[in-house]
């Protein structure tokens, strides 16, 4: 890992940025007083939201921390794909007694004032998910002192990470929950995804940049194993998921152990990009007809997912939960940085010790 980043953090541990209320300012505060990286999500906030964040952050602890932000998306929804989509969803609002959002609500996520409240108010480490940024804006971030990372779910995609300038790199594995991170929506590409190992050693032979992995990681011999296939780090999203300090409502944190969710499913259900989450009734039912129309889907879909939510009804929520899911710890975060620390750490010396391999 490069000396700029591990000054960073003692334990090569990520807390991954999860947005929609996950990933809020105590959750990152633990993870990151315990020696590894907090991470604030910027997706779907408002610029003073995430600047709301980040000052109750800063009061919480003066250790590094990373804010996460979603690039811009190019407008090509097919608007009758989504019409007919909304139709199909109609029994839905009319079962959770709602009205369907509004799916023009908005594609930048409100990118460039973000990004000037970063310039303005300087933070550590800043990472971007869905595309890459231009070499202008890493550049201006690095003049600040910022440390930028982008996700990459391919060797192609994470080599036109290093061209913009990125110190970097976050291989997103096809194990890990939540939303993909491909630069470009392609439906033809869907279930084509890339398991983390091989993917943390496409790309070390494609670039020099240092790697963060990412998918799947649920325990220290997992981060052993990512670090010796080239990573320098790795974030984990759903480990931190059912701790005490995360913003996840309490019927997602217990589906994540609950034996009727058995398995976990890329879908464009929820939001109209391929992400992975717990299947459930409204996964099995609407995922197959979900048009590639991000964020037009994810407008539409908010407002059932928050009477689901407020209902305490786990069928017709937006899951996220990797395919480790079942091997989620209900401890507080500090507690588990250490925990997987220390499993690291007997991984590593069992690997060294030829009495460990046999």
């Amino acid at each position: 890992m490069s000396s700029a980043l591990t000054d960073l953090f003692p334990h090569p541990i990520v807390q991954a940025p999860m947005a929609g209320g996950v990933s809020v300012p105590h959750l990152a505060q633990a993870v990151s007083e315990a020696g590894g990286l907090g991470f604030l999500a910027a997706g779907y906030k408002t610029a003073d939201g995430m600047y709301q964040d980040i000052k109750q952050l800063r009061g919480l602890t003066k250790r590094p921390f990373g804010v996460n932000l979603f690039m811009p998306q190019p407008d090509h929804t097919d608007r009758s794909a989504v019409e007919v989509y909304a139709h199909q969803l109609a029994g839905e609002a009319a079962w959770y007694e709602t009205e369907l959002g509004d799916p023009d609500s908005g594609r930048d996520d409100g990118y460039d004032a973000k990004l000037a409240v970063l310039l303005d108010n300087p933070v550590p480490v800043v990472s971007f998910h869905f595309g890459v940024p231009s070499r202008e804006v890493i550049d201006s971030l690095h003049r600040l002192g910022t440390y930028t990372l982008v996700t990459a779910t391919t060797a192609e995609e994470a080599l036109a990470v290093e061209r913009a300038g990125a110190d970097a790199v976050i291989a997103q594995g096809v194990e890990a929950g939540g939303h993909q991170g491909t630069h470009r929506d392609l439906p033809e590409t869907d279930g084509s995804g890339i398991g983390l190992l091989s993917l943390v050693a496409q790309i070390r032979e494609t670039v020099g940049l240092p790697i963060v992995a990412a998918g799947g990681i649920m325990r220290g011999s997992q981060i052993a194993a990512v670090l010796a296939a080239g990573a320098t780090a790795a974030q984990l999203g759903t480990a931190f998921l059912a701790t005490p300090e995360s913003g996840a409502a309490a019927v997602h944190k217990q589906a994540l152990t609950n034996p009727l969710f058995v398995r976990t499913e890329l879908t464009r259900a929820f939001s109209g990009r391929p992400a992975r989450g717990l299947v459930n009734r409204f996964l099995r039912e609407h995922g197959p007809y979900a048009p590639a129309a991000y964020p037009a889907v994810h407008h539409l879909t908010a407002p059932l997912r928050k009477k689901a939510a407020a209902g305490g009804d786990a069928q017709g929520m937006a899951l996220w939960a990797g395919q480790g899911h079942r091997m989620a710890r209900e401890m507080p975060a500090g507690q588990l940085v250490e925990v997987l620390a220390a499993e690291l750490d007997a991984a590593r010396t069992a690997l060294s010790d030829k009495g460990g391999l046999r």
